[in-house]
């Protein structure tokens, strides 16, 4: 059953969705990605006959409050939706219990944070069927949050045994990563950045299976480059993780999988956006030096074999693009991706920092899929099945 197939008329939708956005301090929303993210489904639903009862977290609050309520974002809601959404001032209880029981089809309801009770990141199995009171059919479409096994994500489904599916936020997740990890266009290229080896090794490890060409960059390459026996200076090294990266390294090459590493990088004497800069040999880097981008030789490098590629994943920036001096080679990869799709390659952006190069270099809308699962894209690139995914399928 799918959210296409699904019957809809006269059913009241409980929609997990994940709302989750910033706010200034005003409590307006500054970046609604991922409401925008969850209209397509909402409206489906609403098209098919049925209403919709949505429920979300925001922030990390400690009891209910205010400034976690999910009354700040009804208005944005309303806005993207192009239409009234009420609110309930709890996720549970008679009020609310009240307001989703007797909403009219073709009606939207947003409950208020999730995580104002306790038991919901504690999973609690009762408050889950308390959630499960607003509605009739139960749809995650809350890729972000699948990786918790949270009351709203995985135990509400046992109430739904025949009436649980994914939205569609939750299916084009699944379906553009699977894409990369199984049903692949050869030759499929990982590039894997980010400043530590510690939070990718799980990744690397799965990823060495699956894909022909892995370029590292970002400040993780140096304790490869290290661990291959090169001098590389002040940079950032993780000196538990050289056995790790040795091993990687090992097992690409015992199933004919290329690591590239960069040839050069952009080093400084400070990590500051003036720091004074130079191009060294990326296993020759100067004592008291950093290295904060891929190098010049590097870029090029990197460019070719995403251009020679039929599929390609992008977790991690190449340095540290916040400064304008070590953007460039996030820059020309963004760029690199860009130009591929154009020519037919499949790419697929995942996680915050690559996400927000893209975005921020405007690019996001010419390449192929843009993840916004965050952590949840990780534990799924890892190969760990998440228990929001699992609870729909059992």
């Amino acid at each position: 059953m799918t959210i296409d197939t699904f019957d809809f008329s006269g059913k009241r939708a409980l929609i997990r969705v994940d709302f989750n956005v910033p706010l200034n301090d005003a409590f307006e929303v500054t970046d609604a990605t991922r409401i925008k993210a969850a209209i397509p489904t909402i409206k489906q639903v609403i098209a098919k006959g049925g209403s919709a009862v949505l429920m979300s977290h925001l922030g990390r609050p400690k009891g209910s409050e205010d400034k976690f309520s999910m009354k700040h974002i009804v208005n944005a809601v309303a806005t993207e939706l192009g239409m009234d959404v009420q609110f309930a001032g709890d996720c549970i209880g008679d009020e609310a219990k009240g307001i989703t029981a007797n909403l009219e089809m073709g009606k939207v309801v947003l409950l208020d944070n999730l995580r104002f009770h306790g038991e919901e990141k504690a999973g609690d199995e009762f408050f889950a069927g308390q959630l499960a009171e607003h509605g009739d059919v139960y749809i995650n479409d809350a890729f972000g949050t699948a990786h918790r096994a949270h009351a709203s994500t995985a135990a509400i489904a046992r109430f739904f045994p025949h009436d649980k599916l994914f939205g569609y936020v939750m299916e084009n997740e699944i379906k553009n990563i699977d894409k990369v990890l199984h049903g692949s266009e050869k030759p499929v290229t990982a590039i894997v950045g980010g400043a530590k080896v510690s939070s990718k090794i799980s990744i690397l490890e799965n990823l060495v299976e699956k894909v022909d060409h892995v370029l590292i960059g970002g400040g993780m390459a140096f304790t490869f480059l290290k661990a291959q026996g090169g001098n590389v200076g002040s940079s950032l090294i993780e000196d538990d993780y050289l056995d790790n990266a040795r091993t990687i390294l090992a097992k690409a090459e015992s199933r004919g999988v290329k690591i590239h590493l960069p040839i050069d990088s952009i080093v400084a004497d400070a990590f500051a956006a003036d720091a004074n800069t130079q191009v060294v040999d990326s296993n020759s880097i100067p004592n008291g030096w950093m290295g904060l981008d891929i190098g010049p030789k590097a870029t090029e490098a990197y460019m070719q074999v995403v251009h020679d590629s039929k599929t390609v994943l992008w977790n991690g920036p190449m340095g540290v693009f916040e400064m304008e001096a070590f953007a460039n080679g996030t820059i020309e990869v963004a760029k690199a991706l860009a130009a591929a799709t154009s020519n037919g390659t499949f790419t697929l952006v995942g996680g915050g920092d690559s996400v927000a190069a893209v975005n921020q270099f405007g690019l996001a809308e010419k390449v192929s899929y843009v993840s916004t699962g965050g952590g949840a894209m990780l534990e799924y690139l890892e190969g760990i099945e998440l228990p929001g995914i699992a609870a729909i399928n059992a």
